[in-house]
């Protein structure tokens, strides 16, 4: 008996991630959740050097900065609750130091300029297509760093806006990196201090955005980590304990759905050894000092030069 509808995930065919493959991620928490498992096993990959961004326009708005290699100066950055902040980015890079925070923010430009040049997929993840617009400046923000609601207008990006958003992207990226391939996605974190039907009404505009714009012959593609989330796995035992967030179980599951689908076939073995040093990694032996555990060591590390010496970048 089968107790649980499947949603079918086509097989890439002609790009798929590799460890050969250069990956950039960008957008909401659950693109973290997709760029930790590709940092665990050790591919090459970047997410969010500008911290987590929610909505298209704050990903359009970072891209076009890059690509444009815009110099932040005290002019883009203010100073609230003892710290120095900029809309554009996550809090995760706010300072106590001004000049920190330009640094940090001018060398994450440099580098997600050369991201984009060189990577072979970029994954988008979109959270919401709520945006706040900063009534004083008359800006779109990326993050609201806690300053006051009233400072805010709170609006609702509506389909035609976010495929707007998107097309710009695409032709932003596609104009410093003809060969890179495309991955949207739609965050399963549930929005819900949006509200419940507000949330639902989010969703379906990015989803129904993404489609406008995705197409396969371009090198842009869809990968449906929503809709396994609300289908598959519609049990609130596979949520944290937020009842917001997908927990661990349910990390994985769409995890490996996204490798039967866009990971190689060769690249697969090669994980499979860097999971097995992973593990001894971080083996707790009983006894250190013993003779099984120091062969066990020596092991290892024949295991890791081998693995390094097939993919020298490859740090354990």
């Amino acid at each position: 008996m089968i107790l649980q509808t499947q949603i079918p995930v086509a097989k890439e065919k002609y790009h798929p991630i590799t460890y050969d493959s250069k990956i950039l991620l960008l957008g909401s928490c659950f693109s973290e959740n997709i760029g930790n498992k590709l940092a665990y096993f050790k591919f090459q990959s970047t997410q969010n050097p500008f911290g987590i961004l929610f909505h298209p326009k704050a990903i359009e708005n970072l891209i076009t900065n890059a690509i444009n290699e815009k110099e932040y100066t005290e002019n883009d950055i203010f100073f609230a609750n003892e710290r120095w902040h900029s809309f554009d980015v996550h809090s995760n890079l706010s300072s106590s130091d001004k000049n920190e925070l330009l640094t940090n923010l001018n060398q994450q430009i440099t580098a997600t300029n050369q991201h984009l040049k060189n990577a072979s997929h970029i994954i988008i993840t979109l959270g919401t297509s709520w945006i706040y617009r900063f009534i004083e400046a008359d800006t779109i923000v990326a993050n609201c760093h806690k300053i006051p609601q009233k400072k805010f207008l709170k609006k609702l990006l509506s389909v035609n806006e976010i495929t707007e958003s998107l097309d710009a992207i695409i032709a932003l990226i596609k104009s410093i990196n003809q060969k890179i391939t495309i991955l949207f996605t739609v965050s399963p974190v549930r929005h819900l201090k949006d509200g419940f039907t507000q949330n639902q009404q989010s969703k379906s505009h990015l989803i129904s955005a993404i489609h406008q714009v995705v197409e396969p012959k371009k090198h842009t593609h869809y990968f449906p980590s929503y809709e396994i989330m609300m289908d598959e796995l519609r049990d609130y035992r596979f949520y944290a304990e937020d009842m917001i967030h997908p927990n661990k179980t349910a990390i994985n599951y769409i995890w490996k759905k996204f490798t039967d689908s866009w990971i190689s076939n060769d690249s697969k073995g090669t994980m499979k050894e860097v999971s097995t040093i992973q593990n001894g990694i971080h083996h707790r032996p009983f006894n250190p000092n013993s003779e099984e555990h120091q062969q066990f060591l020596e092991d290892l590390q024949v295991k890791v030069k081998s693995l390094q010496e097939k993919y020298p970048f490859i740090d354990l």
